[in-house]
């Protein structure tokens, strides 16, 4: 067990995490171990003796979580079944994507083998504070491989998913790949947002992050979140920042000097990952909302050769419409 990831080479964690996902790679981990509210450690499994310097073979994020700000990650609010609840979350504790991270070379009975050994460790880590764990957005796959090690656990579905492939090396490629209909509807949807003049920048997220806060909480408050004020939300913005650095890239329309609607994005292991987008009620530009959650973020993944737009979960319907492909997520206990 560690407790914290600089004790970690990034090359070792990460090749792991390629196959997990941007929420499980080294970087925005380490910055996850800032947030007050949790207590990490890691499970490793290693190759070799036990004396610690053989390959990294599996490893799983453990939480203890002394106070839960976000709703959908409060057991309680997603009133699982079980046993009493959880404190200890096993994987990532943000971005609603998670699985256990292991070698992808490994036997199907070595990583199952694996997968016992990380089970055991978050039991025991749990115990140790008094509570139980659990391990919430599981994929599809990594839901399957842990029920196989929880005595046939059945995972609990929590959300859908959503990712849009982006086939080719351009936009055009992209827009063949949806239905007739749907060009139609595409093209116009960006021809009526480019029409309306917007200026549209790409920066790092330090540069702007008090303006997306701003925007961000605007959103946030929309969706019912009225706890997520914009000091909140520049907080939340400013610490990625600090941590992802140029990772962290912002696509921004602005009227003037003004930041009317933002996307925050991130590229890692071939997939860009759409973490956060705002748009200000007062912005006039039509489909701006969809321009920069879909059209802009889709442009700046082909620039940088990725091939899907991970997109997440809610507003299934509409990333349906825009090509996305639909799995679930779980959570097992």
């Amino acid at each position: 067990m560690a407790t914290t990831l600089r004790d970690i080479p990034a090359d070792d964690w990460d090749r792991l995490a390629r196959s997990a996902g941007l929420y499980l790679s080294h970087r925005w981990l380490s910055g996850e171990e800032s947030d007050p509210t949790a207590t990490a450690s890691y499970a490793l499994v290693r190759d070799g003796d036990g004396d610690g310097d053989g390959a990294l073979l599996a490893a799983a994020p453990l939480y203890l979580v002394h106070s839960e700000p976000n709703a959908f990650y409060d057991p309680d609010h997603l009133d699982l079944s079980g046993p009493p609840r959880p404190r200890v979350i096993a994987g990532a504790r943000r971005g609603y994507h998670n699985a256990p991270l292991t070698d992808p070379a490994l036997s199907a009975e070595r990583r199952t083998a694996c997968l016992t050994l990380l089970r055991d460790c978050a039991r025991e880590h749990a115990e140790r504070h008094g509570t139980t764990h659990w391990w919430p957005y599981l994929t599809e796959a990594a839901a399957g491989q842990l029920g196989a090690v929880y005595d046939g656990a059945v995972p609990q579905r929590l959300e859908a998913d959503a990712t849009i492939p982006l086939p080719g090396t351009g936009f055009d490629d992209y827009l063949d790949s949806l239905p007739s209909k749907r060009r139609v509807v595409v093209r116009r949807e960006r021809a009526a947002f480019q029409a309306a003049g917007l200026r549209i920048r790409h920066l790092p997220l330090g540069e702007c992050h008090r303006d997306a806060g701003r925007l961000l909480a605007v959103l946030q408050s929309a969706h019912g979140h009225t706890g997520d004020n914009a000091d909140l939300m520049t907080r939340l913005l400013g610490r990625q920042a600090e941590a992802m650095g140029e990772q962290a890239r912002v696509t921004a329309a602005y009227d003037g000097r003004r930041m009317a609607a933002f996307s925050l994005s991130y590229h890692f292991a071939g997939t860009t990952w759409l973490r956060a987008v705002g748009t200000d009620p007062a912005c006039s530009a039509p489909f701006a909302y969809f321009n920069l959650t879909y059209y802009l973020p889709i442009e700046a993944a082909y620039r940088e050769g990725t091939t899907a737009l991970h997109a997440g979960m809610k507003a299934i319907h509409a990333k349906r419409l825009r090509g996305a492909e639909i799995t679930d997520l779980y959570a097992l206990r």
